[in-house]
Formats: structure tokens, sequence, C-alpha cells
């Protein structure tokens, strides 16, 4: 396999590192090329690939490059994951919303639809670059955030695409790490969209263990996301982190206004790795690195890369279209359920019918991210105020078009048409 990683040059990247090395027998890759603008991450993170390839024994021919073209020349499968503006427009998300009240999140809310702006156009780019010049049959997985939005941005232009959250794989690892069994004895009912998802069911060997869990240690597993005890008893399922949002809006938005942003924790965190990379006799992945977020990445893009090359016939939880399994959504938007490889495509598992309060909540989230793709491909200060608006964390016209004027003003020198 001749992976490309687009975004190569992020300071996570050691993280997939490892999880090659530590899986080199079950996903074999012969070269791994990073691709990156930024040619000084790129000097250091691919010094510290090489030195932690060596280091495990791992055979792939790691290559750095600039130059999109050469970097997906022949690749089996392009890896995105990239982050247009940095933790510098990340951190802007993170404020600007708290201006007319709302919590200010990169994926959720105003701040997520500023990035989906800023990121469609960018990442529509680099798939037309992958279609004219990787294998004819590569795929794209997608791990840049919004990942639904972008997702459905690849598979409407005609992508062979898949997109990847960690989320899921994240809920699985913690439920097999309390069962104390092996991680693949575990699937997850898992449903929603990226970063709007609930866990309805934890099988172990086919069992549902999930309503005893909440009968012995429903505390425990509300404080795991924060929300209270009451809500998940009433649910009967596990929202996911990114519930708290809309779940404890006000709550969140208290804690934002006397905290540092997360932008501003992880900019300290990479300046610190970018530092260890530099020295040229680290060659093992530093503690650190796993404050970075993202945890069980390397894990979910390996076993993503595995089951695309024909590995072992299970589900999988990624961002795929829903045709027809969420019947309230159209068949062309990006659900994040269980999905099984089958003759060269991802099909999802069938989803039980969902309870109201959790199906409406998809629909005019999903609603949003439709008019904010549209608003992203097509620009507008009209489209983004229609996009905002809808936004359930939103809604109220006065505060969209507040919201609006601030996001335009925070992202024009992303926006072409701004």
């Amino acid at each position: 396999m001749r992976l490309a990683i687009v975004g190569g040059g992020s300071t996570y990247t050691p993280e997939l590192i490892d999880g090659f090395i530590r899986l080199q027998k079950e996903l074999p890759i012969e070269e791994l090329v990073l691709i990156d603008t930024d040619p000084m991450r790129l000097d250091l993170v691919g010094g510290m690939a090489r030195r932690m390839l060596a280091r495990g024994g791992h055979p792939a021919h790691l290559t750095t490059t600039s130059d999109l073209v050469s970097g997906v020349s022949g690749a089996d499968a392009v890896l995105i994951q990239l982050r247009v503006g940095g933790q510098d427009a990340r951190e802007q998300d993170e404020s600007w919303p708290h201006d007319v009240d709302c919590i200010g999140q990169e994926t959720t809310g105003p701040g997520g639809l500023a990035k989906a702006l800023r990121t469609v156009p960018v990442v529509l780019r680099i798939a037309e670059v992958v279609r004219e010049h990787a294998k004819p049959d590569a795929w794209i997985v997608d791990f840049t955030n919004p990942v639904g939005i972008v997702t459905r941005a690849l598979l409407q232009a005609g992508h062979r695409a898949v997109g990847l959250c960690n989320v899921a794989i994240g809920f699985q690892r913690r439920f097999a790490a309390d069962a104390g069994v092996d991680a693949d004895r575990v699937h997850l009912a898992h449903v929603g969209l990226n970063h709007l998802t609930w866990e309805r069911g934890v099988f172990i060997d086919g069992v549902d263990t999930l309503p005893r869990a909440l009968e012995t240690r429903l505390g425990e597993l509300a404080d795991d996301v924060e929300l209270p005890s009451v809500l998940l008893a009433q649910l009967g399922v596990i929202p996911s982190y990114y519930l708290r949002y809309y779940y404890a809006h006000d709550e969140v938005l208290h804690e934002q206004r006397r905290s540092a942003t997360r932008a501003q924790e992880v900019r300290a965190i990479e300046q610190e790795l970018l530092g260890l990379y530099s020295d040229t006799a680290l060659d093992t992945k530093p503690e650190i690195l796993e404050k970075r977020g993202g945890a069980f990445y390397s894990e979910a893009a390996i076993e993503l890369l595995m089951a695309i090359r024909g590995g072992a016939d299970v589900p999988r939880v990624v961002n795929l279209r829903n045709d027809g399994v969420l019947p309230f959504l159209p068949d062309d938007h990006v659900i994040e359920v269980p999905a099984r490889y089958v003759d060269g495509r991802f099909v999802a598992e069938p989803v039980a019918a969902l309870p109201d309060d959790i199906s409406g909540l998809i629909s005019a989230v999903a609603g949003y991210e439709r008019l904010a793709l549209d608003a992203a491909l097509h620009g507008g200060r009209d489209r983004v105020l229609r996009a905002m608006r809808a936004h359930p964390l939103v809604l109220q016209h006065e505060r969209a078009e507040k919201l609006t004027d601030l996001l335009l003003a925070a992202n024009s020198r992303f926006l072409e048409w701004a």
C-alpha cells in the first residue's frame, strides 16, 4: 500500500505512525508520504516519523513533500487531516460566538459553520488532485472537521470518500476496558450525525450490556460525558460528549467564559511537541501527545484501511450516505453509523427507529448542515445567514445576523467571495 497523508506535518501524525508500527502485520504499508505546506513542521514531524519507523522495524519508505501532486500520485489511499487557518482560526471559532451568548466550538454551532466555510473548498481542491493523480480506485479518508459536512461535499462531487471520527472507537475501547475484554468483541449501536451521536447499545459477544451498565454505573457514565445522570436515565442511551453543547449549553458557555480556549491549550502542547520532535535522539511518541486529542485515531484509521483492503468483515463506525437508513433524512445526507465494507463500498447496518426527541434534533442539525454546505460551495452572506439561523443553538434572527457579521469579519481572508 502507498498511503498519502495530507496534513502530514500535524503534531498528531506520530500517533498514526505509532499505530502503523504496532499493527504493521495487519496493514502492510510499503510507502508513506507526508504532505504539508509548512516546511518546518514537515521536517520535524517527518524526522520523528522516520526514527519511529526505524525503531519499530517497519519497512515502509517514508517521504515528505509540499507538492500535492507528487505526494498523492499512485496512492492507494489518501488520508486528509488538515486545519485551515491553524489554531489561530480555531481560537477565533471558540471566542467570537461568546459576544452573542453562544458557545464557541470548532465543529458545533457558529464556530463549526466558520470551519466548514474555510475547509470545504480547500478539501475539494485537494480531492480533485487525488482524482487525477492517485490510483483510479483510491479512497479518500476524511478526518478533517466538520467531518459530516466535508464528507458530504466529497461524495456530492463524486469522490470515493468516507468520513472518520474517533468518538465511537473511544467509547468502544472504554467499554472493552471496563469489561476486561478485547476491543474486537465490543460492537456499538452508534447512531447520529458526526459530533451528534448516541450509543443505543453496547454489545459484547452479541449481548447488549448497556441497560445493565446504565442501571449499575449511571453516575460514572454520566460523569464521563459531563451530563446529568437523570438525563441519561431518561434517554436510556449514552450521548457523546458533543451533545453537552446542546443539553447543557448555558453551563458550557459559562465555563468557556471563565477558561482558556481549547486552541490556547493545544497551541501550547503543539509547541512542546515540536520541541521534542526536534530531538534527533527521540524515537518513540512522547507521553504529552495523549493531551493533543484524537484518542484512538490511529486505530480507527488502520481498521478502516484494513477493511478497504479486505480485512475482517465486522461493522465499523464511519460517515457515509444515508440511503434510507434514517428514513427522516434525505438519501444523500451523511450519517455516522456502523457499516461493513461490501463489494467495494461501505454499507450501513440497519438502525432501529429513533425516539422523537433524538430524531428531531438530528433532523434540525441535518437541515443546518445542508445549508452550511450550500454556503461553503457557493458563498454569499445570505447563504451564511440562512445556515446560521437554522442551527438549533442559534435560531433567533437578530442573533443570527450578529453572528454572521462576526463570522465574516473573523474569516474574510479565508473566504474568496467575502
